[in-house]
């Protein structure tokens, strides 16, 4: 029989041993849990070299913004049918559920995610399916309910509390008005005004730019000006916030030089 591979993650520890033992007492279902986004991660990579990569992660809505006995919850231990179960350390960096959600769509795009949450909050559920979760799922619903989610997101079906249905709907549709909007600010950008938005995005000051794109100190912060007015923002912030909303990313730090002499290269 396939079994379907599943990670709890969950920095609760009770919740996480409860869960996990539930799920592992069915008969297709093979489970592990972790207790830290970065652990999750781990897990995920060594599964993947292993030639056994998980199918489905159960994400904890609030992890990483509760700390357990002064830290991230420890080791897990295994229940039956089970695998490895890994905590973080106090000292490992906190990552929260829905940020979890979209590292795993980008490096892991055929794992389905599952978020778990303690309260119906129809703006971060929308966050979460927009970040690439296939359901938003109470701590508190039934065994069998989960168990129907888990198998329906193999299926790429999407899954929500009905009652989250019509709050979900109305944030996606301000989300996708935002984006459109923002989409527009930046579209009034020149091609270097855009280059320059880029590096703001990638975290550059004024003078990384010049560098990197071979200016004066003066003519950048004169293109920043020029780019948080079109933008009609105040601060740097405000316009790396609202290139994110229009979809516009970092300039490559990695590769050579951008631009040279004026010049798009």
């Amino acid at each position: 029989m396939a079994r379907i591979r599943v990670l709890v993650v969950d920095d609760h520890r009770i919740f996480a041993e409860s869960l996990a033992a539930a799920l592992a007492a069915e008969q297709d279902v093979e489970v592990s849990a972790a207790g830290s986004g970065p652990a999750a991660l781990r897990a995920l990579e060594r599964a993947a070299a292993e030639g056994r990569r998980f199918d489905v992660l159960l994400i904890d809505a609030d992890l990483g913004t509760v700390a357990q006995d002064g830290g991230v919850s420890g080791q897990l231990r295994a229940p039956a049918h089970g695998s490895v179960h890994e905590g973080g350390g106090p000292g490992e960096g906190a990552v929260d559920g829905i940020s979890l959600v979209a590292g795993v769509r980008s490096a892991h795009p055929a794992v389905r995610t599952v978020v778990l949450a303690e309260r119906d909050d129809p703006r971060r559920a929308a966050a979460a399916l927009q970040a690439g979760a296939g359901g938003w799922v109470a701590k508190d619903c039934s065994l069998s309910r989960l168990l129907a989610v888990i198998r329906g997101v193999l299926r790429d079906e999407t899954h929500l509390p009905p009652a989250l249905l019509t709050g979900v709907l109305r944030e996606l549709t301000a989300a996708r008005k935002h984006r459109t909007e923002s989409e527009r600010l930046v579209e009034s950008l020149t091609p270097r005004e855009r280059e320059v938005l880029r590096c703001m995005v990638a975290g550059l000051g004024r003078k990384a730019v010049a560098e990197r794109l071979y200016l004066s100190p003066h003519t950048v912060r004169t293109h920043m000006q020029n780019v948080l007015g079109k933008l009609g923002v105040h601060s740097t912030l405000a316009a790396v916030a609202l290139a994110r909303r229009a979809g516009v990313g970092p300039v490559d730090l990695t590769g050579s030089v951008v631009e040279r002499g004026g010049q798009l290269a």
